[in-house]
C-alpha cells in the first residue's frame, strides 16, 4: 500500500527480474503499413508478446532501425526521444492485460466524475434558485462557473502532468474535486456556491486529459477500440447523479420560491455532499487500492531511467507476462549516461514541449494534405457544435422537464433517461468494427437521430412523450460520443495527435461554456435552446458525412 509521500514522488526502483527475457525472445518489428492496409488480426496481436510465439527474432539492429524510422517521422532526435520509442515498443509487446483493465476502471472513475458533476450541478439549479432568490434563467450562471473551472483545470493539469508526472496529477485531480465538492454542499450564498462549483471544476477538469494520457500510454495499439467503451463511464456518472437527485431533491426541497429557507431546502445540499463523498472515495480507491506506475516516458525525461525500466517490468509482472526491456537495451539505443550526460529534460523544457503541441509547427502538419486538412476542420467543427448542443439540452434538461411535471416526476424521468444512455457506448464498441458501417457510419447515424429527437422533444408537452424522446436521445447521444472519442485520435497523424485532439477538446469546453450564456441572454422562448441544440447536432451530422477518412480496419497514420 502506498504512503502519502508517494502522492508526489515515486522512489521505488524495485525491478522484476523474473519477468525479463532475452531480446532474442521478443517479437520482430512490423514494417510500417500504408494507411489503406488492414490492421493485423486482433486476436493474434493480443496473443503476441515478448515470448516470441510467432517464431520471429527481435534483434538490437532491427529495434534500432525501427527507432530510427520513428525518429525521422517526428523530427525530434534526442536521448529522451530514442529511449521513449524503445519504451513504447516494449509496452506494445507486453500487450493488454490485468494492469490495463485496472486502469480502464480507475480512469473510468475520472470520466464518471466529469459527468457526475456536470449533471449534478444541473440538477441543483432549480432548488438553488429558490433558496438564494435568483431566477431560473440566472441560475444557469452556476453551470458557467463550473465550466470556467473545467477549462482552467484541463489546461493546467494537462501541462502539470508533463511537468510533475502523471501519477500525482492522476491522484490529485479527484482529491481536489472531492474536497471542494464536499465544501460546495455548505455553500453559504449564491456567489459562494458558484465559486465552490468553479473550484471543484479545477479538479474534475483535469480528469479527461490526464486519465486519457495515462490510459493511452499503456494501451496496445491493437486495443484502440476500447476507447469507445470509456464513454460508458460517462453514462454511469449521469446515472449516479440522477438517481441521487431523485432520492433527495423531491423529498427535501421547498415547494415554491416563496419563503424558501435553507432549513427547508436541504435536498440539493444532500446531493452535492453525497457526490463530493463519492468523488473522494474514488480518490482513495485510486491512491490505496491500485499500484499505479509512473509513466515510463516521464521518468526517462527526468533522467530516472532505472525507475522507467522498473515501471515497464512492473506492468509485465501485473499482466503475468514477460518483457525484454532492460537498462542495457535503453543505453544501446539511446546512449549511455556517461557518454550523453544530459539524460533528462528540465521542467522548463517539459513545459515548452507542452506548449509546442499548439504551435504553428505542430498545427501545420494537420493540414499537410487536402484530405487531412478537411478532416481536421470538420472534426474541430463537430466537437464545437456538439459541445454547445450537448450543454444547451442536457445541462438544463431538469428545467425543461419541470415545466410540465411535478418535482418527483422531473427527477424520476431524468433518472430513467440516464439509465437509457448506458448501453449506447457498448453498442458503439461493437458497431465501429462492423463492415460497411464503421466509425463514420455509426457516428453520423447516431448524431442525426439525436438531433431529430431533440426537435421531437419540443413537439409535445405530454411528460410521457418527452420522457420517451429524452430517453432515446440519451441512448443515441452516448453512441455518438463513444465513437467521436475513439475516431478523433485515430484520424490524426501520430506526431501531431496530441495537438489535434487537444484543440478539439478545448473547443468543446469553450463551446460548453458559451452554451449557458446563450441560454441566459438569448432565451426569448423556453424551447429556443433546444431548437438551437438540435440544429447544431444536425450540422455536425452533415459535417460527419463529408469526413474523407474512415479509420475502421486501418492503421493509425
Amino acid at each position: 500500500m502506498p504512503n502519502w509521500k508517494d502522492l508526489f514522488t515515486n522512489k521505488d526502483r524495485r525491478g522484476f527480474p523474473e519477468v525479463v527475457v532475452p531480446l532474442a525472445q521478443g517479437s520482430a518489428p512490423q514494417k510500417p503499413k500504408d494507411e489503406s492496409d488492414s490492421s493485423p488480426d486482433r486476436a493474434s496481436l493480443q496473443e503476441k508478446g515478448a515470448s516470441g510465439a510467432h517464431g520471429t527474432t527481435l534483434t538490437l539492429e532491427a529495434l534500432r532501425a525501427e527507432v530510427e524510422d520513428s525518429i525521422a517521422a517526428t523530427g525530434h532526435d534526442t536521448v529522451y526521444d530514442r529511449k521513449a520509442k524503445v519504451i513504447n515498443r516494449a509496452v506494445q509487446d507486453i500487450g493488454m492485460g490485468r494492469y490495463q483493465w485496472g486502469l480502464f476502471i480507475l480512469c473510468g472513475m475520472g470520466w464518471v466524475a466529469d459527468n457526475l458533476w456536470l449533471q449534478g450541478v444541473a440538477l441543483t439549479l432549480t432548488p438553488v434558485s429558490m433558496e438564494f432568490g435568483v431566477s431560473e434563467t440566472e441560475s444557469r450562471f452556476a453551470t458557467c462557473s463550473l465550466f470556467v473551472g473545467l477549462i482552467i483545470g484541463a489546461s493546467f493539469w494537462g501541462i502539470a502532468s508533463d511537468a510533475i508526472g502523471r501519477r500525482p496529477a492522476f491522484n490529485m485531480t479527484l482529491g481536489i474535486c472531492g474536497t471542494f465538492g464536499l465544501a460546495a454542499g455548505g455553500g453559504p450564498n449564491w456567489v459562494g456556491t458558484c465559486a465552490l462549483y468553479a473550484c471543484l471544476g479545477l479538479g474534475v477538469g483535469g480528469n479527461l486529459p490526464v486519465d486519457a494520457a495515462i490510459f493511452l500510454e499503456c494501451l496496445p495499439p491493437n486495443s484502440a477500440n476500447i476507447l469507445s467503451g470509456l464513454a460508458t463511464w460517462w453514462s454511469v456518472g449521469t446515472l449516479i447523479a440522477s438517481m441521487l437527485a431523485w432520492a433527495f431533491i423531491p423529498n427535501f426541497s421547498c415547494e415554491t420560491a416563496a419563503n424558501c429557507t435553507k432549513a427547508d431546502n436541504w435536498g440539493w445540499r444532500y446531493l452535492i455532499l453525497t457526490l463530493g463523498a463519492i468523488t473522494f472515495v474514488m480518490f482513495l480507491c485510486r491512491f490505496f487500492f491500485f499500484t499505479l506506475y509512473e509513466s515510463p516516458k516521464f521518468l526517462v525525461s527526468r533522467g530516472r531511467q532505472d525507475e522507467a525500466v522498473a515501471a515497464v517490468q512492473g506492468i509485465a509482472y501485473k499482466n503475468k507476462t514477460t518483457t525484454w526491456l532492460t537498462e542495457e537495451i535503453l543505453n544501446e539505443i539511446g546512449g549511455y549516461p556517461e557518454v550523453n550526460k544530459k539524460q533528462s529534460l528540465s521542467t522548463i523544457e517539459i513545459i515548452k514541449r507542452s506548449f509546442e503541441r499548439f504551435s504553428v509547427q505542430q498545427v501545420k502538419p494537420l493540414f499537410r494534405t487536402k484530405r487531412l486538412g478537411i478532416s481536421t476542420i470538420l472534426i474541430w467543427f463537430c466537437w464545437t457544435c456538439i459541445g454547445m448542443g450537448y450543454t444547451l439540452f442536457n445541462a438544463f434538461l431538469p428545467q425543461y422537464l419541470s415545466a410540465n411535471s411535478t418535482t418527483y416526476e422531473t427527477y424520476r424521468n431524468y433518472a430513467i433517461t440516464a439509465v437509457c444512455g448506458i448501453p449506447g457506448p457498448l453498442l458503439a464498441w461493437f458497431l465501429v468494427d462492423v463492415k460497411y458501417i464503421g466509425r463514420k457510419g455509426t457516428m453520423a447515424a447516431s448524431t442525426a437521430i439525436t438531433g431529430v429527437l431533440l426537435f421531437c422533444f419540443t413537439a409535445s408537452k405530454d411528460p410521457n412523450i418527452q420522457l420517451v424522446c429524452s430517453a432515446l436521445e440519451s441512448f443515441f447521444q452516448m453512441i455518438m460520443y463513444g465513437v467521436l472519442y475513439a475516431y478523433t485520435p485515430e484520424v490524426f497523424p501520430a506526431p501531431n495527435r496530441g495537438t489535434g485532439s487537444g484543440i478539439a477538446s478545448c473547443l468543446n469546453r469553450i463551446a460548453g461554456l458559451m452554451a449557458p450564456i446563450i441560454g441566459i441572454y438569448a432565451n426569448t422562448d423556453p424551447v429556443t435552446p433546444i431548437y438551437v441544440a438540435g440544429a447544431l447536432l444536425l450540422a455536425s451530422f452533415v459535417a460527419m458525412i463529408f469526413l474523407p477518412i474512415e479509420t475502421q480496419g486501418k492503421q493509425s497514420m
